[in-house]
């Protein structure tokens, strides 16, 4: 027997988050670049059979096989809209660390998408895959392709895919997890909107060093209130920055995960190297930012 296909569900990391207004339906506007990790979960399907999930690796415990898991929750929305579709069983490597403001959830969920849609002859950019994706989660649509791109609306106004340059990362949790809506609830409006992401601007840029002057500018709202909540994020942003070759650490979604950039490969996992003796209760892991 052939070994059953594997999608790997890569983090998404909000280079940048602005938060825009709060909506009368209580979410919120958002305008994110958003870029994906060379590293992730990874989930395997075998067709045919009841639907099913099984978790293994270090978050399993963590992410929990039950009903609200994003993977049974995608399969089911698409599900509805195809009732002819033949489901089967999930297999996840939980390696990502949970409500972690990397988006693990919403990346499995987006894999699992994938998945049936090869398993059952659709095409991955059919209408009903994204509003399958929708309904099962903000971040679910982004990563259905994990490609660098401008995020708007409450997740679900998607650019076209940016091609930016690598930026070698060291990514960090300090072992905590945060609801994103308690984040947001403390979120307060600033008294002017920023400047909008320039998407024809962005995608021009050529080199590392410009795209690091264009983040620098930029910043991601929620930190303050993540910090309020967990204030080690602090503690977090101040460790990353003190490495040597740090250009700049900032606050992934809705926290608690941060992440600092680095000129070159070696340099990131050099980082790695330093911090995870000194904080052996956090998650770090080096590699790279950008999207296949």
């Amino acid at each position: 027997m052939p070994a059953p296909p594997v999608e790997n569900a890569p983090a998404k990391v909000n280079l940048t988050l602005r938060v825009l207004r709060r909506r009368h339906d209580g979410y919120h506007e958002i305008e994110s670049l958003v870029a994906f990790a060379d590293f992730g979960d990874r989930l395997s399907f075998s067709r045919g059979g009841d639907l099913t999930l099984t978790l293994h690796g270090p978050s399993a415990a963590a992410a929990g096989e039950g009903d609200d898991n994003l993977v049974l929750k995608a399969a089911r929305a698409l599900a509805a809209r195809r009732p002819e579709i033949v489901l089967g069983a999930f297999s996840l490597e939980k390696l990502l660390p949970v409500a972690a403001g990397l988006g693990g959830g919403s990346a499995d969920a987006a894999a699992a998408l994938r998945l049936i849609a090869d398993a059952n002859g659709i095409a991955r950019d059919d209408p009903d895959i994204y509003a399958a994706a929708r309904v099962t989660g903000a971040d679910v649509p982004v990563c259905l392709d994990p490609r660098p791109r401008i995020m708007r609306g409450i997740g679900e106004v998607l650019s076209t895919p940016l091609s930016l340059p690598q930026l070698p990362a060291v990514l960090v949790n300090p072992g905590v997890a945060l609801a994103t809506k308690a984040v947001f609830a403390g979120w307060k409006p600033a008294e002017a909107l920023p400047a909008a992401l320039d998407l024809a601007a962005i995608a021009k840029l050529t080199s590392r060093d410009e795209l690091l002057d264009l983040l620098a500018m930029q910043a991601n709202d929620l930190e303050d209130p993540a910090i309020a909540l967990k204030p080690v994020i602090a503690d977090v942003l101040s460790a990353l920055r003190g490495l040597p070759g740090c250009s700049l650490a900032r606050m992934s979604g809705s926290g608690a995960s941060c992440f600092a950039l680095f000129a070159t490969a070696a340099a990131a996992h050099e980082a790695a190297k330093i911090l995870r003796p000194k904080f052996s209760n956090w998650w770090v892991q080096a590699g790279a930012l950008g999207g296949r």
